[in-house]
């Protein structure tokens, strides 16, 4: 008998009919002779509902009550499903995260899990019961609900299967696993059956929606295979699992767009020792992550110092921004939501030369100008002007020959 972990995504819980149809699913992987532990979202669009509640009734709500708020969305989901299961004749019991408990850290919206305690669910294995539970929130050690950030189900999942030691964990969405780009925008793309955690760690991180990155970082740390696959269809998915030969052999895997950032620029700064710090220190402080970084000299004394943030974090990382500004004495702060991140993916760049040459070469001949510059062992980020983003990627994809066709 194996002990299998299945995560249902919004899309795949959006309505009582596919409700019903994850369900069947379930009882099915049940009936084969399996431990089911099943992880859902709340119904697609609801938590969104939760958050333009939250940000209309104050412009920067309390992180406490909001993790309170958007974290009801899921209670909604378990127990439709267990409802659901239980009118099918099978035993079935649902829990928030809190329950189980799962336990976080206190960094509100943003938390990370630090443990999950099985004996209840154990138990209820044991006794035969399908056990569902809340994914995306846990509870801290001072006992305030917690949420672990957007697509933290997918964490959950992960993580609840790395704790049981789970045979198996499979991420069901509305699409059929990991493609090459987004299909969307290339039609030609195509489904990659198997990718390094490395990997799916930069695309993930890049923006490929797919799978939450918290996810693959515990899925790499605990040796999880994770299966991501379509919930409407039969069709094998994407195996996101250790690195092999065979990997490295593709130069390029994937190309990953990201339009959820903004830039802020720190215009005339002292150039002297500390002064990085002295700009990113509050930004940490206020649990806000920065990404991508240029430092450049502007003449004199002075440099230009300038980030990217998500955009959730923008207005409260800007507000920051220009009161550590006065504090320096630098020139002036310019913002920029209106770009985008576009990058390439693939564990084979380790091994060759002049991809990022080639990269550039193609966006320079479609006339895409490249404001700053990221890159790793197996991945090359830039920021261009968010109006060329669907071009950067369908040229990119063309160029290093990703097309399923």
């Amino acid at each position: 008998m194996a002990l299998v972990v299945q995560k249902y995504g919004g899309t795949s819980m959006g309505s009582i009919e596919r409700i019903r149809n994850v369900a069947k699913r379930v009882a099915k992987t049940y009936d084969a002779g399996n431990d089911m532990v099943v992880v859902v979202s709340a119904m697609s669009g609801e938590t969104n509902k939760l958050v333009a509640l939250a940000n209309e009734i104050c412009e920067f709500p309390d992180t406490r009550e909001y993790d309170v708020l958007v974290a009801s969305g899921e209670q909604v989901s378990i127990a439709l499903l267990a409802m659901c299961l239980k009118s099918m004749g099978y035993k079935a019991k649902s829990y928030h995260g809190w329950q189980i408990p799962i336990i976080t850290d206190s960094a509100f919206s943003k938390a990370r899990i630090e443990s999950i305690d099985d004996t209840k669910v154990r138990a209820d294995l044991k006794d035969g019961s399908i056990v569902i539970v809340a994914g995306f929130q846990g509870v801290d050690k001072d006992g305030n609900i917690t949420t672990l950030g957007r697509g933290g189900s997918d964490t959950s999942a992960v993580a609840v299967a790395a704790a049981f030691k789970a045979d198996v964990c499979e991420i069901f969405t509305d699409v059929d696993g990991v493609y090459t780009t987004d299909p969307n925008i290339c039609q030609d793309a195509r489904k990659i059956e198997k990718v390094s955690y490395d990997e799916m760690l930069e695309l993930a991180s890049l923006g490929a929606k797919v799978l939450q990155i918290r996810s693959v970082e515990f899925a790499k740390k605990y040796n999880v295979d994770v299966h991501v696959r379509s919930s409407f269809n039969e069709n094998p998915g994407t195996m996101v699992t250790k690195e092999d030969k065979d990997m490295e052999a593709v130069l390029v895997s994937g190309i990953a767009y990201d339009k959820n950032e903004a830039k802020i620029a720190v215009m005339g700064v002292p150039d002297k020792p500390g002064i990085a710090a002295k700009i990113l220190s509050p930004l940490s402080d206020a649990n806000i992550s920065v990404d991508m970084i240029v430092q450049n000299v502007s003449g004199g004394d002075l440099t230009d110092f300038t980030f990217t943030v998500t955009k959730a974090d923008f207005k409260k990382a800007l507000a920051i921004t220009k009161e550590v500004a006065k504090e320096i004495s630098a020139k002036e702060v310019a913002e920029d939501e209106n770009i985008s991140k576009i990058s390439i993916v693939g564990v084979g760049m380790r091994s060759h030369a002049g991809v990022a040459t080639k990269m550039f070469q193609t966006l320079a001949k479609e006339g895409i100008n490249i404001q700053m510059i990221s890159t790793s062992e197996i991945k090359v980020s830039v920021i261009v002007d968010a109006k060329y983003t669907e071009l950067a990627v369908r040229v990119l994809h063309e160029a290093f020959g990703l097309s399923g066709k």
